[in-house]
């Protein structure tokens, strides 16, 4: 199908993240390029869901270590487009060679922070800071479990969103983002965190898929002391974990879960 003939019109932000089947009876869930551009400079095209763009921008330029802090953004702007959301960021000059260094190639596949990045060892290389270590409370993987669905209203309407929550050691939820795609909706999450003068190392993060190499690299780049998913981590994403001293679940269920570092 030709992009033009996609009807991309959207009349409301809630809306803006829902299609429909051509039957009407299933809501479906939009995934849609995001392209970041820095100082003018077109860096990359995420596929993600298009709401809270800035919120993503935010996130992902964090959690790649783009910057070390949010307020080193100067402007920070979504603009709808035909097929999708261009996020306008402005960044001091100096942080722009590493960003140039990085070749990228097209869109990068849900979200993913990685790809396109040539080097292995640049690939592979782990941040280098000093995790906090989060005690979290009897029951607060629990309970985060127990709330999460209340948080999820677009996988409400769907099925297709991950969710990303951040939580108190007591497992209370106290944010949370959606997207199609995991990793956006980690980045989302560190966006709001960001935008909501929050400290990640106050909290853990639950998601609500499997564990990759990505969501530790970026959960520990932003100071995330801990990182749930209710599916199981990869191999690489529990090396990287022990490397940098995040803690690591899996398979949390309901009554059960499994420490892996």
């Amino acid at each position: 199908m030709n992009p033009a003939d996609i009807d991309w019109a959207r009349p409301s932000p809630e809306a803006f993240a829902l299609g429909h089947s051509p039957g009407g009876s299933d809501a479906l869930i939009e995934e849609t390029p995001v392209t970041l551009v820095f100082n003018d400079e077109v860096a990359l095209t995420l596929m993600a869901t298009p709401l809270q763009g800035e919120e993503l921008a935010l996130g992902f330029t964090l959690s790649e270590g783009l910057i070390e802090r949010a307020d080193e953004i100067q402007e920070l702007h979504a603009l709808p487009t035909g097929a999708g959301l261009s996020v306008l960021i402005s960044l001091p000059e100096a942080r722009m060679a590493p960003l140039r260094a990085r070749r990228r190639f097209g869109a990068a596949p849900g979200g993913c922070g990685l790809c396109g990045i040539e080097d292995q060892q640049t690939l592979l290389a782990l941040p280098e800071r000093a995790l906090t270590t989060l005690a979290l409370e009897d029951g607060a993987i629990a309970r985060a479990l127990q709330a999460l669905p209340a948080h999820q209203p677009l996988n409400a309407a769907t099925g297709g969103a991950h969710a990303a929550a951040w939580c108190s050691a007591a497992g209370e939820i106290l944010l949370a983002t959606e997207d199609v795609s995991r990793h956006c909706a980690l980045d989302k999450l560190i966006g709001l965190l960001a935008r909501t003068h929050q400290d990640p190392a106050q909290g853990f993060v639950l998601m609500s898929s499997r564990a990759s190499f990505e969501l530790v690299h970026k959960a520990a780049r932003v100071g995330l002391p801990a990182l749930v998913a209710i599916s199981a981590p990869t191999a690489l994403a529990l090396r990287a974990a022990q490397a940098c001293g995040l803690a690591l679940y899996g398979f949390a269920r309901e009554g059960r879960h499994t420490r892996y570092a």
